[in-house]
Formats: C-alpha cells, structure tokens, sequence
C-alpha cells in the first residue's frame, strides 16, 4: 500500500458532498475562500438527496408568519421562530439561483416550481454551481479525524484517498461537517456514506450534541427494499395477512400503529386511493419510488403488497452537533456544522422536519455554516506550518494493545439495538439500559483494540462512529423520562412541562446529558 501523504491547504474544508456540504462550498466561495470539499463518495450521487425528490420549506412572505406559528406549535416547546424565519427568508432567495443550472417545471399557470425538485438533478447540479465557483472536489476522500491547534480551535483534518489507499492531509482555517446524518445501519437508500462520521469526528474535537433522543424516525416502505419515500403513504390502507383491512389512521403518529401491527405479523398496503394528480406526477418527484414497483411487477396503485418500516434515524429525525451561535459554529472554535450533521431541533422541535424542513435546512444552514467559515479562516489565517494535533481516538489509537476486533459484528448489533420496534419505537427505561449497556461494552472492546489501515480502518472508523451514535441517543431516551414528538416512553407516557428544553450529549468514553433549560439539574452519566 502507498504511504506517501497527499498535503494539501485550504481555507475552508468542508466535510461531506451532499446537499449541506455543496451549498457550504458555494457559499464559502462567494466570501473569496479557497475551499476543498472532500466526500467519502461521489460529490454529486452521493448521499440521500440524490435519491430523493426533495421539497423545499418553500413559503410566500405573506404566508410565513401563519406557517412559523404552525410548526413552532408542532415543535412542542423545543422550536425557535427566529431561526424559522431565517430559513423561511433564505430559502425564497436560494433556490432561483439554480435557474441556469437546473432545469425547474412549471405549473398549470406556467409558474416557475421551486418546492420541490428532482434529487439527482439537483445534486448534479449543485456539483456544477461548487465547480464553476472555484471548489476544488476531492471524491472518494474520506476523512477520518480533525486537527486541532493547541488552543483547541480546528486546523484542518486527516483522511484516506480511496484510490491507492493514500493518507491526506488539509490543513485549513475552518471545517464545516456536512457528513449527512446516520440511519443506523438500516440499508436505507442513499445512506450507505453516512454512518455518524461527522459526529464522533465533532465530538471528539469538543463539541456537543442536541436532540439525539428524536432519532428513531420509520418510514413505510415496500418489503424486501431500501426505498423509503413516503408521499403516497400519507393516502394508504393497510391489511393484515387475512386481508381484512385495518383501523390505521394515517397522519404524523401512523408509526407506532404501524409497528404494532408489524409485531403480530405480516403488514400489507394498498395505495388505491392516491389522487390521480400525484400518481401522474410521481415518476417526475419521487422517480425512485416507482422503481421497485415495476420491478416486481406490482401495480402500486391497484395491487396489494407486503409493507415493513425502514428506521431513518437522524437522516429524517433531528439529531446531531449542537450549533452554538446563529452562523452554526459548534462549540468548537473553527468548526461548524451544516444539514444532517447538525441537530435541528431550533427548526423542527420534537417532530421530524420531513423532507421539506429538512431540505431547506441543509440549504441554509450550509450557506450560513460556509459564509462564516470563510469569513473565520480569512481573518486568522491558514496556519499550515502550525503544530496541529490529531483527535481521532477510537478505531485509530488503541488505547490498548491493538488486536482483532469485529467489525461486522458491531455494526449489526447497531442495526438491532437502533432498528427493532421493540426497542427503539417502544422504548423503556430497562430496553434502553440493556441497549447502552451493550454498546458500551462494545465501545469499550473497541476502543482499547480495534486498529486498522486502509479500506479496513475507514469500516472500522464508521463501526466506531456507528457505536457512539447509538450510544448518544440510547442515552439521551434513558435521561429525557417522557414522551415527547417522536421519542416515546413506554414507561413514560405523556409530556412533562419540566422536560420542554433541549438536551445536550457529550462525551467519548463516559457519555453525558444535560438539560439547557434546567441548569440546576445534575448532569447524569
């Protein structure tokens, strides 16, 4: 294996080629920024919009204030309507930009559409906006670990070119994490890249997580694949295996109904009742939704089939970095967080932000995350010549004798402990003890042995970031003693006025919560 280093400076790096990340790059660029994207994949494909047919939180101005009240009543006391409206105002700018470089439908009135777009259009055409703006993209360059100067501000970061498994090096004035967020290890389509890097990656350079408990988002999807697009589910009715057809309402709190069912047995659907309108609009929004159907040849429209639930995780729930200031800085000096790497609890609460929150989240929390890493790294300066000091920990640096470890085995036990029902739909206190007691132990086993290099230490690096998300939320649900949003407390139900704060997680080895707004409260371990 080729050893020789790739050394490279930068004043911005950012960290993840999705959505997040390619609005971040733009935005950095227009600060006159000299900005390097790296993405584990493919810029452009990567990730779970290019997928997607993702909408957009895309509201006229006379409209805004009725649609901030509705979602910060839905946020259940967790939301903030400045930061509403913030992305509300961005998005409306943001998306005519594209016009030149994506190709928008037009309405029945001949009215430019800009809610909802085609995701791999999109994406290829964010690609072309990053490149004709001067990003340098480096494909196929996963980071494995931050540097940090010795006053603790972010100096760059460390990863592995995939293509002759050579190590590389930016050193930069600023980082922006757009890792994408992390389904657990669900095979939900698009998610393959982001297994919680940009999470463990921030948490060991010192920063904190917010809204890791609201991370056990389902989506129904046809059994026996990956694709989770849920539009025509809103108009379904669900049969069990005797064909009679049972009393499920559809709305936001379908999930548990659903999951019920699916305990007792098979599940199956029919989407008969979807409008004529969005069934004929379908392979145009959601185009990977038709797929499967014509695969297997089901009519998705008229024929019955069988149905399970696909976890999201954070990718569709809020979890990730707390953002400690309005331009998405963590709490780390230099390190900012954008899209699904970051908690957006300020803008969706305890709720999911679904597709159209989410999207406009990433859009401008990239932007907001880009400008200011640029405005950061231009008025301190890229120090590359500076003592820099690498962070990663676990799956890097033994704290041991380096020896086996299983990381297959890790990753599936993420995949039961974050993924079944029972236990992650239905949470109580004693599941949820057993659940972090088992990662802890695996983390533990890890993190005194586990050491690899080349394409085996970057799977061992996601099975680390893997068990440490699964770890942060597991606590998270243990400490927050109610049921709130999507986060539900077998042992626990209803909503505890005291619990109407943000929780925040920190910590490696000994994982801590707080509550922001009970500061009297004792942290517990």
């Amino acid at each position: 294996m080729t050893r020789d280093a790739v050394q490279v400076a930068a004043d911005v790096l950012v960290i993840g080629g999705g959505l997040a990340g390619a609005w971040a790059a733009v935005a950095a660029t227009r600060e006159g920024a000299r900005v390097v994207l790296v993405d584990k994949g493919h810029c452009g494909t990567s990730g779970v919009t290019a997928t997607a047919g993702p909408g957009h939180w895309w509201v006229p101005p006379e409209q805004r204030e009725a649609a901030v009240a509705d979602r910060l009543k839905r946020s259940l006391g967790l939301g903030d309507p400045d930061w509403m409206r913030r992305i509300l105002d961005l998005t409306w700018t943001s998306l005519p930009s594209l016009r030149g470089y994506y190709d928008f439908s037009t309405d029945d009135r001949g009215q430019v559409a800009y809610r909802g777009l085609r995701g791999p259009e999109y994406m290829r055409a964010m690609r072309a906006l990053a490149t004709d703006a001067g990003v340098r993209i480096l494909d196929h360059h996963p980071a494995l670990e931050l540097l940090r100067h010795g006053d603790g501000s972010i100096a760059g970061a460390s990863g592995l070119a995939l293509r002759g498994e050579r190590p590389w090096t930016i050193r930069a004035g600023a980082v922006v994490l757009a890792t994408g967020g992390t389904a657990f290890a669900s095979r939900l389509l698009g998610s393959a890249t982001n297994t919680g890097d940009g999470l463990l990656m921030g948490a060991e350079a010192g920063a904190d997580l917010s809204g890791m408990e609201f991370s056990n988002y389902y989506t129904p999807s046809l059994a026996g694949t990956n694709m989770a697009r849920s539009m025509a589910y809103s108009f379904a009715r669900w049969f069990d295996a005797d064909d009679r057809e049972l009393d499920i309402p559809n709305g936001p709190d379908v999930t548990p109904h659903l999951a019920r069912a699916l305990l007792k047995g098979p599940l199956f659907c029919r989407l008969d009742r979807v409008p004529a309108d969005i069934r004929a609009v379908m392979p145009q929004v959601q185009p990977n939704f038709v797929l499967p159907f014509d695969r297997l040849g089901i009519d998705a429209y008229r024929d019955r089939f069988e149905v399970t639930l696909h976890a999201e995780g954070t990718v569709r729930g809020i979890g990730g970095l707390r953002v400690a200031d309005a331009e998405c800085q963590t709490a780390v000096v230099g390190l900012y967080a954008a899209g699904d790497a970051a908690s957006r609890e300020l803008v969706t609460g305890a709720i999911s932000g679904g597709g159209a929150v989410n999207s406009s989240w990433a859009l401008s929390s990239g932007q907001w995350a880009g400008a200011a890493a640029a405005r950061r790294a231009l008025a301190s300066g890229t120090r590359a010549d500076a003592l820099a000091v690498a962070t990663g920990r676990a799956g890097l640096r033994p704290r041991r004798t380096a020896g086996t470890f299983d990381t297959s085995g890790a990753v599936a036990a993420v995949r039961v402990e974050l993924n079944a029902y029972d236990k992650n739909i239905f949470r109580r206190g004693e599941a949820l003890d057993a659940s972090l007691e088992r990662l802890d132990g695996i983390w533990r086993e890890l993190a005194d042995h586990g050491r690899a290099e080349g394409r085996a230490g970057l799977r061992l690096r996601e099975a680390a970031a893997l068990v440490a998300a699964g770890r942060w939320s597991k606590a998270a649900a243990l400490t927050r003693r109610e049921s709130r949003g999507m986060h539900r407390r077998e042992d626990a139900q209803g909503a505890d006025p005291r619990l109407a704060a943000r929780q925040r997680v920190q910590g490696l080895d000994r994982v801590v919560t707080r509550f922001e707004a009970a500061p009297s409260q004792a942290e517990v371990a």
